[in-house]
């Protein structure tokens, strides 16, 4: 189905959009730009007599932006799967195309237009911004798969319903008799309002927000998103990493610092990691488990002064806040997004001989006993103050471990969310970390109540690797509660702590990289001691990177994330965003009007939060929340709906090695070593002589897997005739014995007439893996046959058993494959079905849902026959 938008370009400034409220079929849109071509057709003798030519194709919009002339669209032009969480995909922009809508006739110029256009395109979009058509990535999974279990009355619903359809109308199709009475036989779409603190485009999107559809409104978040599959004997978990940043407060190390007046802190970063059985996909049947942990800035007003650049500025606090006002506001907005309790722990140091860090933990730890004497006992804030630096240099320390124990007591506490009740095998195998853990049991499940909130002085290398000890602790329960393990403990050195600690680097080196500019300087390796020498130069050139970026870049790329934000916009009666000497107040909006109520120093919570603890208050299905979810009846046949066409993309033409299964970082490819008679398991210990170099050099291994694919991908077309017979001559033999080991899924079959070749062969034959190889050289009138059928358009084939021989009977025989002239490889018409192959998948779906048919007689003859024939 497809939706059309008109956009106005003769407005010189206003944005001018209708939606069509009608829904297209595939037929209807062809013939609807039929019909605009030939009404804007010039004269057939004229030159450009086309009417309608396409001008760019592309998977979504980022949004609307106006400077000082008219608006601009952006427009997702290049896109690629990241990971994939129940049949949902999502992709990563790859590359976007920004359009000037106004006509040249109609433009009114302005001289410094270029510049704000060259600022905001300074945001690099390509670079880790991620979206989804069918799943909200603003919100946990926890949150997502609550509201679809959401117990809610069929009458409410109706209701709600019928509301909607007053308004949107043209969304609903035919039902097709398909029942709707009862939320048992309907079929429901949930469509969540985002949540707009990590999104990052919701200013873009706020001038069409309440004309268009809510199909048009594509949110995007910034951050990371990763995804590896681990094998267990065969059987696919998929590890999925997302990390979403806030877009308030947000900015670069130095710029930005601490909290605004909100309570927003900087390089606030909510990481949740994923497990689920990818051998079933949907979130009804499957199993799933998250757990979430957040990193953030000191919630305090301070800053650091960079107006002399230095390795480590001095560190001021800027506001006294004897009530701690600020860190109240902060800590509200976690009790209502995550319950309790809230787990601080804090990295920074303790003994300094000048005091520099220290000042931050002599300023927080008061605020939070201040806010924790106006709780009650059993949800107040935890605080962990822990001198990770210091316990690094000792030598009789050992820091993971440490990190280790502070993950086990956290992770207890919390909780974690898996929608599925325990299983049989955790009676049969009990643990005994398994009966105290924390969160809520419910009737589906457990729920994580509470969260980590894990910050240092930069909140990126400690706070890395903390989140990492505190995650590997999290992944070691959730295999258990999904049954893949037998206990909840997972030890390193395994395959499975390795993928996942590469997902990890990966994900602190991207948040390194966008708030500090440069990749992590700290790794695991470097606080379990076993980093190479190679590491320390490669630790002392991120340093001077990050201290480079930090000096002459920060400036630049902190304006334009205020324009992209539209933190600050611009206009003709103020002064332009390079002449601002701050943009304190752009960030501190109680600074721009006067607060009209004071909130409450001891009742610092938000309403109705503390009735609902432990449980998070965005969670609950009360009446705040129920106003943010729209519930839609949809078709069975919906697109929104089919996760079989979102995943497998039938309508689209694609190559099985170039699929984002195949690409997927997989643990048996990538981190069991190859040695035969070696337990598979991926939870194996390995001992470094059995891992070879993949123990240390496992993403440069990666990297050079990745570079040869590209390359591969990229590789010239295969030559003509000619030079494949010049080159073969050129070619020394044993080049040739070199090309035929190659795998033939890459590469053909090198044929030729060499009597030695074929004496080879036939003393050592190559393994049948499929039953495909050929017995017998092709003779030379096939092979002509063959030639002249290679350059012209796809056909498809009689037999496939024996390719040489059946070309001989489909070069009378050859049919197109499809004789839709229409057809392309992103649309098809779908061809005729019989009724006896209906009959065929209707029973077979029926057999799925354990409706059995009564076997017809022929069937059941033929049955007898086989067991007859096979058994007796």
């Amino acid at each position: 189905y497809h939706r059309v938008l008109k956009i106005d370009r003769t407005e010189p400034r206003d944005l001018v959009i209708i939606d069509d409220k009608h829904v297209y079929s595939q037929q209807e849109v062809r013939e609807l730009l039929g019909r605009l071509d030939l009404g804007n057709r010039t004269k057939i003798s004229q030159k450009g007599s086309a009417g309608l030519s396409r001008a760019v194709t592309a998977f979504g919009i980022v949004g609307f932006v106006r400077f000082l002339e008219g608006y601009y669209i952006i427009l997702i032009t290049k896109r690629r799967k990241m990971a994939d969480i129940g049949g949902h995909s999502i992709y990563k922009i790859e590359d976007t195309n920004m359009i000037y809508i106004p006509n040249d006739s109609v433009r009114i110029t302005h001289p410094d237009e270029a510049r704000y256009l060259r600022m905001f395109q300074n945001v690099d979009l390509s670079s880790n911004f991620y979206f989804s058509y069918s799943y909200d990535l603003s919100h946990s999974l926890q949150y997502n798969l609550t509201l679809l279990r959401a117990p809610c009355d069929p009458g409410e619903v109706e209701e709600l319903h019928t509301s909607t359809s007053k308004q949107d109308s043209f969304d609903i199709f035919e039902d097709e008799g398909l029942p709707t009475q009862g939320l048992g036989l309907s079929v429901f779409l949930l469509r969540n309002e985002p949540y707009a603190k990590y999104v990052w485009n919701s200013c873009l999107l706020e001038n069409i927000k309440d004309t268009v559809h809510p199909d048009w409104l594509m949110y995007i978040i910034h951050g990371f998103c990763g995804q590896s599959k681990l094998l267990i004997y065969g059987r696919p978990v998929y590890v999925t990493l997302i990390a979403r940043r806030s877009s308030r407060f947000a900015g670069t190390r130095f710029l930005k610092r601490g909290a605004n007046c909100e309570g927003d802190v900087a390089n606030e970063v909510e990481t949740e990691q994923i497990i689920h059985d990818a051998s079933v996909m949907s979130f009804m049947a499957g199993s799933y488990s998250s757990y979430v942990q957040v990193r953030g800035s000191v919630p305090l007003y301070w800053s650091q002064d960079i107006s002399t650049m230095m390795p480590k500025p001095p560190i001021r606090l800027d506001q006294a806040d004897p009530y701690a006002h600020v860190a109240a506001l902060h800590f509200d907005q976690m009790l209502q997004r995550f319950g309790s309790p809230i787990i601080i722990l804090n990295l920074v140091k303790k003994r300094e001989k000048r005091k520099h860090e220290k000042i931050l933990s002599e300023e927080l730890y008061p605020a939070i006993t201040n806010l924790n004497q106006f709780l009650p006992p059993e949800h107040c804030i935890d605080y962990i103050a822990w001198d990770m630096a210091r316990y690094t240099k000792s030598k009789l320390c050992n820091v993971l471990d440490r990190l280790g124990m502070i993950a086990e007591n956290v992770v207890k506490r919390t909780g974690f969310f898996v929608n599925r009740s325990d299983f049989y095998c955790h009676t049969l195998r009990p643990d005994e970390r398994w009966g105290d853990l924390g969160g809520l049991v419910t009737a589906h499940g457990r729920i994580q109540s509470g969260v980590l909130r894990t910050n240092c002085v930069d909140c990126l290398d400690r706070t890395n690797t903390a989140q990492f000890m505190v995650g590997k602790c999290a992944l070691a329960y959730q295999l258990y509660a999904l049954g893949m393990i037998d206990k909840p403990k997972l030890q390193f050195d395994t395959d499975c702590v390795r993928l996942f600690e590469e997902l990890y680097e990966d994900h602190g080196d991207t948040l390194s990289l966008q708030y500090g500019g440069s990749q992590l300087v700290h790794r695991v390796k470097t606080y379990r001691k076993i980093a190479p020498w190679t590491q320390h130069s490669k630790d002392i050139m991120q340093t001077l990177s990050r201290y480079y970026s930090n000096a002459f870049s920060d400036a630049d790329r902190q304006d334009a994330i205020n324009l992209f934000l539209q933190v600050y916009q611009p206009s003709e009666t103020k002064p332009h965003l390079w002449e601002l000497p701050t943009d304190f107040y752009l960030h501190q909006s109680n600074t721009m009007a006067l607060p009209q109520e004071r909130r409450s120093y001891t009742y610092w919570w938000s309403e109705g939060v503390l009735s609902y603890l432990p449980v998070p208050y965005d969670e609950v299905p009360c009446e705040k929340n129920r106003k943010k979810v729209s519930v839609k009846r949809v078709n069975r046949y919906d697109e929104s709906t089919d996760m079989y066409t979102e995943f497998f993309r039938p309508y689209e033409l694609t190559a099985f090695d170039d699929t984002f299964c195949i690409a997927m970082t997989n643990s048996a490819r990538e981190f069991m070593p190859k040695s035969v008679g070696l337990d598979p398991s991926p939870f194996t210990v390995r001992k470094p002589e059995e891992t070879g170099k993949s123990v240390l050099g496992n993403k440069s291994n990666k990297e050079e897997t990745v570079l040869q694919r590209k390359t591969a991908a990229s590789a010239p077309p295969p030559p003509s005739e000619e030079q494949i017979s010049s080159s073969s001559e050129d070619d020394s033999e044993e080049d040739r014995e070199d090309d035929a080991t190659v795998s033939q899924r890459s590469t053909p079959v090198k044929i030729t007439e060499s009597g030695d070749n074929v004496r080879n062969q036939e003393q050592a034959p190559p393994r049948e893996t499929y039953g495909l190889n050929l017995s017998a050289l092709p003779v030379e009138q096939d092979l002509l046959i063959y030639h002249s059928l290679s350059g012209t358009q796809v056909f498809e084939f009689v037999s496939v058993v024996s390719v040489f021989k059946t070309l001989r009977i489909c070069h009378h025989f050859r049919v197109p494959v499809s004789s839709f002239s229409g057809d392309s490889i992103y649309e098809v018409v779908p061809p005729h079905v019989d009724v006896e192959s209906q009959y065929i998948f209707d029973c077979h779906i029926d057999a799925g849902q354990g409706l059995m048919k009564a076997m017809r007689r022929e069937d059941l003859l033929m049955y007898r026959e086989y067991v007859k024939n096979r058994y007796m």
